[in-house]
């Protein structure tokens, strides 16, 4: 289904992934409810996504910089919060690290963009030049500056914005560069509809979405529909359980590789023949009070739940699209799916990646599936 006319365009963006920690156990209610029977934590750690953007120009953007290696040396407020999460971090490294490491300088870096100010997506700036801008939403400035140690109590510090471009998007009505793209203020970055910043608030002030153009609007693509784009979803929500089903994407009455395949939570020889995922999650909906095209979670976590709740109203009308892959930054499934850096991930539709991670969450209601004897 196809809700929202994306601008047309001529240039790609390469899009890499970037995954450079994984952490957890994350405990579900403090994000979403109502609960699912069986099921209160993710059976393996959650990521923090970070991507490589690179324009045929040459000109390279970071989006989000996940998890700094160092977190002892965040800013106070958020060094010490920390060790009360009862995380465990695997594969702790620096985006900047990486980068070099496969040949990318970081000197060649344009800009850092935050989706948001969150710990778990800030990183380390300070491992970039300070001829890299750092890019945040609007209201930031306002809302977060100074950081530490001028400020104390900051979540962020002056030295991940001092001394470099601090640039703050403005989506002004009828500003250069400002689209409305669906429901949303959009920025076109390069000015030549390669790359979109999304205006997505609610989870936290200043919160950014991408849209990124991953194949050429030219004739034969646009007939063939193979016009793609990636949407960078942030923390729009924490689980593709929030943003799907919905009204404009139910779930389909067969899933094909099976989610509980996908999910790695059983063998596909266990699977029951007569297990159709979307009669049995009507029955589970059902069971819960909830219709059949409610998303299986509603969202409980950010600084204005109801405004980030219409934001992920405004994401399914994209997410509805078989050309639009929609990623949340703690997506493991994307993770576990789609190849990693310093490979691109631009054939997304043409491998299948979308359509296999986009239902594999209900591999985890393994343990409602066991009780109702379909696993």
């Amino acid at each position: 289904m196809k809700l929202v006319d994306i601008p047309t365009g001529s240039v790609p963006v390469t899009v890499r992934l970037i995954n450079p920690v994984s952490f957890g156990p994350a405990i579900i209610k403090r994000f979403m409810a109502p609960p699912v029977p069986g099921l209160d934590s993710w059976k393996s750690p959650s990521p923090s996504l970070s991507f490589l953007l690179e324009h045929p120009s040459g000109r390279k953007l970071v989006w989000d910089l996940g998890i700094r290696k160092d977190y002892a040396n965040y800013a106070p407020s958020i060094a010490s919060y920390i060790p009360t999460t009862g995380y465990q971090f695997s594969g702790l490294r620096n985006v900047a690290d990486i980068l070099e490491e496969h040949g990318v300088k970081t000197s060649d870096i344009e800009a850092v963009i935050w989706s948001h100010w969150h710990w778990d997506h800030i990183g380390d700036p300070s491992s970039f030049p300070p001829s890299v801008d750092l890019v945040v939403g609007r209201g930031f400035k306002e809302a977060m500056l100074p950081g530490a140690p001028a400020n104390p109590a900051s979540p962020i510090q002056e030295s991940d914005y001092t001394g470099r471009t601090l640039r703050e998007i403005a989506f002004a009505e009828g500003g250069e560069h400002t689209v409305k793209i669906g429901q949303l203020d959009a920025f076109d970055y390069f000015g030549d509809g390669s790359l979109f910043l999304l205006d997505t608030p609610g989870h936290a002030v200043g919160h950014l979405s991408a849209l990124v153009r991953t194949t050429v609007d030219d004739a034969d693509n646009v007939a063939a529909g193979k016009h793609t784009f990636v949407l960078l979803g942030g923390d729009v929500c924490h689980y593709t359980g929030i943003l799907r089903p919905s009204a404009h994407l139910p779930v389909p009455r067969e899933i094909l590789p099976h989610p509980c395949c996908t999910a790695r939570t059983v063998d596909a020889s266990t699977i029951s023949g007569a297990f159709c995922p979307g009669t049995a999650f009507d029955e589970l909906q059902q069971d819960r009070g909830r219709a059949p095209t409610d998303t299986l979670y509603d969202l409980t976590f950010g600084l204005d739940v109801k405004l980030a709740a219409q934001t992920v109203g405004k994401l399914q009308e994209f997410d509805c699209d078989d050309n639009v892959f929609v990623i949340i930054a703690h997506d493991r499934f994307v993770r576990d799916v789609v190849p990693h850096f310093p490979a691109s991930i631009n054939e997304w539709h043409a491998k299948g990646w979308g359509q296999q991670v986009r239902w594999a969450f209900l591999g985890d209601l393994d343990a409602y599936w066991k009780s109702k004897g379909l696993i």
